[in-house]
């Protein structure tokens, strides 16, 4: 019996349901207004669910490359024709590395496989799916360790259940955190332009009774000057090698903005988002999205007819803002080449 059962509620909606021959995901385009699934039954379903966004949050894009493989494997003949299917996933989104992590893992499998290597890569992808969502629960009860007396928190975008494979990295911590009496307040930023902290934060917050109030992405600074503010939590779609954190475009400035104010920032994010080949920041590829999602709203155009828009998906906050990154493996602190080794080599 386990003497510590995780005591949060499962979650009431699931990003990705596995029928054994079609991956279901979940169309977060539509929430909160309506939840309808889009149906994955090839690896290039699932990579034009990523590119279009209905699939969305670097450990989540993860766990369905490996489903797209496991799909991949039942129309392939053999593990040499996965090549085609792996760089159709790649190409999907540039940015979060847990897709390439999970694309190469599965690779790795379906060369080392013996026999009927297609049922081998099903059964690899349901237990990545399983380990994600260990990790969750594990950085959860870590994170909510760092926060030591009831506090009021800003997040950023979405980093909860729909991110993931269930309960979430930053959102995961506040959840748990809120659990035990350590968070009083959630304030999400709405996350321009896509809006995943009005859409799909809020609408989680919401279904887990967490208190929390929607502020636009410039409030953020006027809340943390004259609002008691405890900590800044945020995920991570990728992790470089010193320590340099790539998140959803905005994370940077909000992190500029916890530095002079004094306030904690900290990442949440498994150690499938660390990237020891990027050697800084720098080195990570920032996706470039059409700018017509930055002059349109819901549509309508919001910008005058012949107007350009820059449309960055994501930005490097320097390790030096960043108070600790949670993993499942344990909290790097100091935030340094040296320390994220020692964490991330841990069994």
């Amino acid at each position: 019996m386990n003497p510590d059962p995780f005591p949060l509620p499962p979650d009431k909606v699931s990003p990705l349901e596995w029928t054994g021959d079609c991956l279901r995901v979940l169309d977060q385009r539509l929430l909160p207004s309506r939840i309808a699934y889009l149906d994955c039954r090839s690896a290039e379903d699932v990579a034009e669910a990523t590119r279009s966004m209905a699939l969305r949050g670097a450990p989540l894009i993860g766990v369905a490359a490996a489903f797209g493989m496991a799909l991949a494997a039942r129309r392939s003949d053999g593990p040499a024709g996965l090549s085609r299917a792996a760089e159709v996933l790649r190409r999907s989104r540039p940015t979060a590395v847990n897709l390439f992590h999970a694309v190469e893992h599965m690779l790795s499998v379906a060369h080392a496989a013996n026999g009927d290597f297609a049922d081998r890569l099903r059964r690899e992808a349901e237990a990545y799916w399983k380990r994600d969502f260990e990790a969750n629960r594990t950085m959860a009860r870590t994170g909510s360790a760092l926060l030591k007396r009831p506090c009021r928190v800003i997040t950023y975008c979405n980093a909860g259940a729909l991110a993931t494979s269930g309960l979430g990295t930053s959102l995961g911590m506040i959840r748990y955190a809120f659990h035990e009496g350590k968070i009083e307040h959630v304030y999400p930023c709405e996350t321009r332009p896509y809006l995943q902290g009005s859409r799909l934060t809020l609408w989680e917050l919401m279904q887990c009774g967490i208190p929390a109030t929607l502020i636009t992405d410039n409030m953020a600074g006027h809340l943390m000057k004259t609002r008691p503010i405890g900590a800044v939590i945020v995920g991570s779609d990728r992790i470089a090698a010193n320590g340099d954190v790539c998140n959803k475009i905005g994370t940077y400035m909000l992190a500029v903005l916890a530095r002079h104010h004094r306030i904690p920032f900290y990442v949440v994010a498994p150690t499938t988002t660390v990237d020891f080949s990027a050697r800084t920041g720098a080195a990570i590829p920032i996706e470039e999205r059409n700018p017509d999602e930055v002059l349109t709203l819901a549509g309508q155009r919001i910008a005058p007819a012949g107007a350009r828009a820059h449309h960055f998906a994501f930005d490097v906050t320097p390790r030096e803002l960043v108070t600790a990154i949670v993993t499942e493996k344990g909290v790097v602190r100091p935030v340094n080449n040296k320390k994220l080794k020692e964490v991330v080599v841990r069994r």
